[in-house]
């Protein structure tokens, strides 16, 4: 899970460069995968397992967001990031911009910090009950 979400991190902190460098086009391609990665470090924590993109999404939705553990948009703010991802990276003739970029940005770091400050409090509970039970 720590290292998912060190990824996570990671990647956002090549986002920035990549939008100071002018590369949009991977900036929301690395945009999407932090949030791929936060999201996906929660799953494996819980042993939710998936085969797809799609399945992380869907199961972020259901354990995540339906439960209300994190708010509705971020299921939409998530799809947004998948499909500009896939847009920027398969679409002719479609390139994204200074704007388009920086409108997904805040998205992607708000997915990525709560993500990461909610998996901190359940890794701190869960260390904290393990200390408990011994």
């Amino acid at each position: 899970m720590r290292y998912r979400l060190e990824n996570a991190h990671k990647t956002m902190e090549e986002v920035d460069l990549l939008i100071q460098n002018g590369l949009f086009n991977t900036a929301a391609n690395r945009m999407y995968y932090a949030c791929f990665y936060a999201v996906s470090a929660l799953l494996v924590a819980n042993q939710i397992t998936t085969k797809s993109h799609d399945g992380v999404k869907q199961m972020f939705g259901l354990h995540f967001i339906k439960t209300g553990i994190f708010p509705p948009y971020f299921g939409k703010y998530y799809g947004e990031l998948f499909y500009e991802r896939i847009t920027g990276d398969y679409e002719d003739l479609f390139d994204h911009d200074a704007v388009s970029v920086n409108g997904l940005y805040p998205k992607a770091k708000e997915i990525v910090d709560k993500v990461t400050e909610y998996a901190n409090k359940w890794l701190e509970e869960k260390e904290c009950n393990q200390k408990t039970n011994q």
